[in-house]
Order: structure tokens, then sequence, then C-alpha cells
């Protein structure tokens, strides 16, 4: 099955040291042949004659050697929600029947989208706070199908793309970050608003329309007309380490005001992970959330933000139905999603509260 896959441990590459508030960095670029219609017009036949030719093209670009291609109706409905969850593909593309397909490097930093909203979705992923090594390598990945394909572009327009938001570079910059400071102290709304009037929009975990469960949010680039790739980069870097700033001064400032107030609150997420019996994954990632902080604070072993790291997607519902072997209903996955992290959090020790 293409999840046993997907559930495999990823050797030989060190991943980076965890940073605080941003947990990964990627980018996605938009792209379409120019003979074709969009997938959104095109018959199904001419859908498979993108997918084909997109799939030979990407075979000889030597950052994918050994990549995995799957057609999207080959894919269980459990595999296309795996695939969402780790934020390999679009929770758009997983809805999609025919003529649609995935290219996922061996080390899942890299997958391609192909027949989504575009003909091609180009995502690199990366740990922590990396744009310039994630826009390389994205960067080269596109110039290597571009060398065998010939693109839609226009001289005045740049890349031309299904929807016009993506009109230019058919770049989304973006990065996952951890921001329970500002959401505790109410100010997660009055940044929103700042942002969106900078060019930058936020979304919630799975992107548009989704929550911001956990306290983590999805920071990207609105506008791709008109600017390159790097101003881009540079614009969203610029906003970022403003809210890097806001998140800090907002921890601390929960700190010298309610500082019992806060440790209350994390030492009764380790509390309930460490005996629960029946969780929902909402209320899992708001705990999970209050465990990072910890850790971020120096109150719990750094090994922990890790965890909480890799929990935030193993207590999906789709990944909690995978370590059942089996679709169960809902409250089935509450029962297991308690089950795993009671095993996982046994052994937390108490806050190491400094005075």
């Amino acid at each position: 099955m293409f999840h046993n896959i997907l559930s495999q441990e990823v050797k030989g590459k060190k991943t980076p040291k965890a940073i605080p508030v941003t947990l990964s960095t990627r980018i996605r670029l938009a792209r379409n042949l120019r003979q074709f219609p969009f997938p959104g017009r095109a018959e199904v036949s001419q859908k498979r004659a993108v997918l084909s030719q997109c799939i030979e093209a990407l075979s000889g670009i030597k950052h994918l050697n050994d990549s995995i291609s799957v057609e999207v109706d080959d894919l269980s409905e459990l595999d296309r929600q795996i695939l969402v969850e780790q934020h390999l593909i679009s929770p758009e593309l997983s809805q999609v029947d025919e003529g649609s397909g995935i290219v996922l490097s061996p080390d899942r930093s890299c997958c391609i989208m192909i027949n989504e909203e575009d003909h091609l979705r180009i995502q690199v992923l990366r740990p922590g706070l990396d744009f310039n090594s994630v826009w390389k390598a994205a960067d080269a990945v596109d110039s290597g199908i571009e060398s065998a394909i010939n693109y839609a572009y226009d001289c005045e327009l740049g890349f031309l793309t299904a929807c016009p938001t993506n009109l230019g570079t058919g770049m989304r910059a973006s990065v996952m970050m951890h921001l329970p400071g500002l959401v505790m102290s109410k100010n997660m709304d009055k940044v929103i608003n700042a942002v969106n009037q900078l060019g930058i929009a936020v979304r919630g975990l799975f992107g548009e329309g989704s929550d911001a469960n956990g306290s983590i949010f999805q920071i990207s680039n609105q506008q791709t007309l008109g600017e390159s790739e790097v101003a881009i980069i540079d614009r969203l870097n610029t906003t970022l380490k403003s809210l890097v700033q806001q998140e800090n001064n907002a921890r601390e400032k929960l700190l010298q005001d309610d500082r019992t107030k806060l440790t209350d609150k994390m030492s009764r997420a380790i509390g309930i992970l460490k005996t629960c019996h029946l969780m929902q994954s909402s209320e899992a990632m708001d705990l999970l959330s209050l465990v990072r902080l910890a850790t971020d604070f120096g109150m719990l072993p750094e090994k922990f933000r890790g965890l909480a790291d890799k929990m935030f997607i193993e207590i999906q519902p789709g990944h909690v139905q995978f370590s059942a072997g089996k679709s169960i209903e809902p409250s089935s996955r509450d029962e297991l999603r308690a089950e795993v992290l009671r095993n996982h959090f046994a052994r937390t020790p108490s806050l190491v509260l400094n005075s």
C-alpha cells in the first residue's frame, strides 16, 4: 500500500535542529503546459495526456531519482487522507478521481501534484525556517521540467495559471508557525489584520478554510504578479521576523503577568496526555501546543518539542486509522488516539519551574 511507503522512516537524512516558532518552510510553484486547457476545463483524455507528459519529464530530473509516481485514482481514501495530513497534497487533489497523479521524492521533501487546479504544482517542504535552500531546490526541479515541457507563459503576465491570483511567478512561499503567545494574549486577530494589509495571508494548519488548532498557522504571500521570487521571499522574511518577535514578546508578557496560571495550563496538559482515555484531534492539538510551549520555555527537555511536532501529524484521523490497520469510526479513533498519546507521554517529567 502507498501509505506503507509514507509511514517509513527516512534514512540517511539529518533533520535540522528544531526552531521554536517556525515548524516548516514550503515553496509551491504553479505551472501549466502551453498546448492543453487548464485541468478544470480539460477532457479526461487531455488530462491523461498531461499526466503522461509530466511524469515522463519528471523521470529525467536528477533531484527526483528513485521517486514514487502514482495516479490519484489508484490510491485508497485512507492513502489520500494521510497525504493531506502530511501536507504532501491538497484536500482538493484528494477528491479528484481521474487523470491526476503525484510524484514524490524518496525523502518526501518534494511532491509534485499533477492536474490539481493547475497542470503542475511543484512543492518543496523542509523543517524549520529555510527559504534559501527550499527555493533553490524548487527552482532546480522547475528548471528541469521546463527543459522538457513548454510552459504556458506570457511576456507581460508571466506564468499563466488557472486562478488569476497565481499569475506571474506562480509562487506561494509559506511557513508553518506555532503562535500560542499571540493566541493566548488575544492578539492574533490584530496580527492577521496587520499582515493582510502587507499582502500576507494567514490560514490554519491545513490551509484555506481550516482551523488553527494547536495555535499553528500557515503564513504565505498573496501577491505573485509584478514581483520576483526573491522579492517575495525577502518581503515574507521581513514579516516573519516581526511575527517571531511579537510572539516572543507575548510569551514573556504571559509569564510576567500570570506565571502560575500559564504553568498550571501546561502542567494540566501533561497530566491529561498521560492519563486520557478519549481524545478528539482538536483537543489533542491544543494540549500538544502547551507541551511544545513548555519545552520552548525550558521547562521540559528538548526532545518533547520534537515529540509534539511528530504527534501533531500522527494524531490526525488518517494516521490514527493507519495505526489501527483499518478504517474505524470516530469514537474508536478517539479511544485509539488517547492510547497513542498515553504511551508517548507516560514518562513525561514534571515541569522545571524556575523562580
